[in-house]
């Protein structure tokens, strides 16, 4: 489990074709996973990966993961190029703070951004999602962007849209920072909402 509070960003190193999908190499911040050890968890990018290093490794980058066709397909992992910013997060401690919200690592969708606009506070991003996710994304709600935890700022149900407000840090400390028109965004609904939407919609039904 993860709170979707960035760590800070990667750089992926290397993207090698294995039996399994791809061998993805990223180098990590300078502080704050120097001690990921084999079969540990890390958010990338809103994608939960299983840190997966191995003697043939060729390409001296601290964090190895293998990601398979299906989280390639579904996600905006199968875009990466050698050179891109990824954002990392440790796994959740039980003993930690959960600073954000509760996010799981299971991308539901890749959104489209439609729009962009700055001011002195941050910026404003306008996300189209696919149709089967807007029901679960509520107004002051949480949703995840490439494993960024945020707050819905408004919703526009005609158009399958909603939007988030980011602030300063986040447009630093992350990599939505560079998002324009026509990104790709991974999107995590908020699992709360999103399970009981599934029960309404399927066992809600008061008894004959």
């Amino acid at each position: 489990m993860f709170s979707g509070i960035v760590a800070g960003m990667g750089r992926v190193a290397a993207i090698n074709q294995s039996p399994a999908g791809v061998r993805l190499h990223i180098v990590p911040p300078a502080a704050g996973f120097g001690d990921i050890k084999p079969g540990d968890s890390v958010c990338v990018s809103g994608v939960c990966l299983t840190h997966a290093p191995g003697s043939s490794d060729s390409h001296e980058s601290p964090l190895v993961f293998d990601v398979i066709p299906e989280t390639l397909a579904r996600t905006t992992l199968g875009a990466l190029t050698e050179g891109a910013r990824v954002n990392l997060e440790r796994s959740v401690r039980a003993s930690g703070m959960l600073d954000g919200h509760i996010v799981q690592g299971h991308v539901e969708g890749v959104g489209e951004v439609t729009g962009v606009a700055f001011d002195a506070d941050g910026c404003r991003v306008r996300v189209r999602a696919p149709r089967e996710l807007m029901e679960c994304v509520t107004p002051k709600g949480s949703v995840t962007l490439d494993g960024v935890s945020l707050t819905i700022a408004g919703v526009d149900v005609e158009n399958d849209e909603f939007e988030v407000a980011l602030i300063p840090t986040t447009l630093k400390v992350t990599t939505l920072g560079s998002l324009q028109s026509g990104s790709g965004v991974n999107i995590e609904t908020d699992i709360v909402g999103r399970t009981v939407v599934h029960w309404v919609k399927n066992y809600g039904v008061a008894p004959r």
